[in-house]
């Protein structure tokens, strides 16, 4: 699943985040439109997705609301918004400004809430 290389381990840092889905077809599909993830399956219950700073997964089963917040950073905050409502996202909490940058959040098609922010 996860790259377990030295080079890509940092200490104390989030290596990999694991998501409860529905439909990881569904799951697959949001967040390859998205961010471009990229998948690897193993078996019909569990796909992992690799990154370059966090990896992680979607395992079948029905997810919770509110147990975590994860939250991407775009150089772009505005593309990033209009891609993830083309992909079928639900923004819940429209582009704001905070000490630092900007952010958004939103939900995808699990019902998952998820943040992207932008340092503009």
């Amino acid at each position: 699943m996860a790259d377990t290389s030295k080079s890509k381990l940092k200490h104390e840092q989030v290596q990999y985040v694991e998501f409860l889905s529905k439909d990881i077809s569904r799951a697959k599909e949001f967040y390859t439109k998205s961010f471009g993830w990229k998948f690897t399956d193993y078996g019909p219950d569990y796909t992992a997705f690799e990154g370059t700073y966090v990896d992680g997964g979607f395992t079948s089963g029905k997810p919770v609301k509110g147990t975590v917040l994860v939250i991407l950073y775009s150089n772009d905050i505005e593309a990033t918004r209009q891609k993830i409502v083309a992909a079928g996202g639900t923004i819940v909490k429209d582009i704001f400004n905070f000490p630092g940058g900007r952010r958004f959040h939103f939900t995808d098609p699990d019902g998952y809430e998820l943040a992207v922010w932008s340092l503009e």
